[in-house]
């Protein structure tokens, strides 16, 4: 899962209406709205889609929203696309949502994700079991700090993104404090601060994104996801307790409002269409987060270079 643009770049995307071609007359003429979250790459994806259909003469806005709070809006229409429910973080609430029926998941993004502990390599000379999660347990030392010893450190994602970290601790037994980043540019500030003076550090990271491919590290091997282990105390290790494992790996899904297919036809046939992979995403944020550059002129970059695809999206 940032570095984020200015409120000012947000508004006039929300603004902006390009209307290259004339939207179907099924569609509304009321704006779509995308929720946009607290990571580089969502907005990435918000972005690229929300262009593709001013093109196709829509109008878009684009809301902050929490990235788990904002099933409520999906779910009443108040907001109408989601364009990354991971997996790894959001498969609890999706499942709850799609119940309703008031909320549709329309497919994969094309990303597959990975969110789970991460280390750098040169820590396997002070921790030389791992990836092994029971390595943490006898290392935990090597991963402190003077607020958190004798116990370890490891760097949580925001609170909002959800993950169980904290219950993965207390049902693993590891000797650890799970200490939350406020954002995800300062889960990346701490990692980049800690890699240039090698020093310990044990941290949320996720793909697709820059990070695992600039730096050089491994995720923690936990046991094997099974959804058994986040409803069933009784499965896994201990016996008591739920999320004895690692998080789940999977799919980034597409997710809309059910009411979207009736009111937008057009918006939901492309949001369907979309696809983008690890490669390409992590290009793009690194060239935002890395490279400084402005996030509309990545966007506008990788649609000039995809033209013939995002217009596929929109029958054209």
């Amino acid at each position: 899962m940032v570095k984020l643009r200015s409120s000012a770049t947000l508004a006039a995307f929300a603004l902006a209406s390009v209307l290259a071609s004339p939207a179907s007359a099924e569609d509304s003429k009321d704006p779509i709205k995308f929720t946009l979250h607290d990571w580089t790459g969502q907005h990435v994806s918000a972005t690229i889609m929300g262009e593709v259909l001013k093109k196709a003469g829509l109008n878009i806005e684009y809301v902050q929203a929490d990235y788990l709070a904002q099933f409520a809006g999906l779910k009443t229409g108040d907001v109408h696309v989601a364009m990354e429910i991971w997996e790894t973080t959001g498969r609890e609430a999706l499942n709850e949502a799609e119940a309703t029926k008031q909320v549709e998941n329309v497919g994969e993004s094309g990303m597959q994700a990975i969110e789970e502990w991460w280390y750098p390599l040169y820590m396997k000379e002070k921790c030389p079991g791992l990836p092994d999660w029971e390595a943490l347990k006898s290392c935990a030392k090597a991963f402190s700090t003077a607020e958190t010893a004798p116990k370890g450190r490891y760097v949580g994602g925001p609170v909002t993104w959800g993950g169980f970290d904290d219950e993965r601790v207390a049902a693993l037994g590891l000797p650890f404090e799970v200490v939350h980043a406020g954002t995800d540019a300062a889960l990346f500030a701490e990692l980049e601060s800690a890699y240039q003076r090698e020093a310990p550090v044990l941290l949320w990271i996720y793909a697709p994104h820059w990070a695992p491919i600039k730096y050089k590290g491994e995720w923690v091997k936990f046991p094997a996801y099974e959804p058994a282990c986040y409803t069933d105390p009784a499965w896994g290790i201990n016996k008591e307790a739920a999320y004895d494992c690692a998080k789940p790996r999977g799919p980034i899904w597409k997710v809309v409002w059910s009411g979207l297919k009736d009111k937008w036809p057009t918006a939901h046939k492309a949001i369907k269409g979309f696809n983008v992979s690890n490669d390409e995403m992590g290009e793009m944020v690194g060239a935002i987060d890395l490279d400084g550059k402005k996030l509309e002129d990545v966007v506008a970059a990788w649609m000039a270079a995809n033209e013939k695809r995002w217009k596929s999206w929109i029958g054209g």
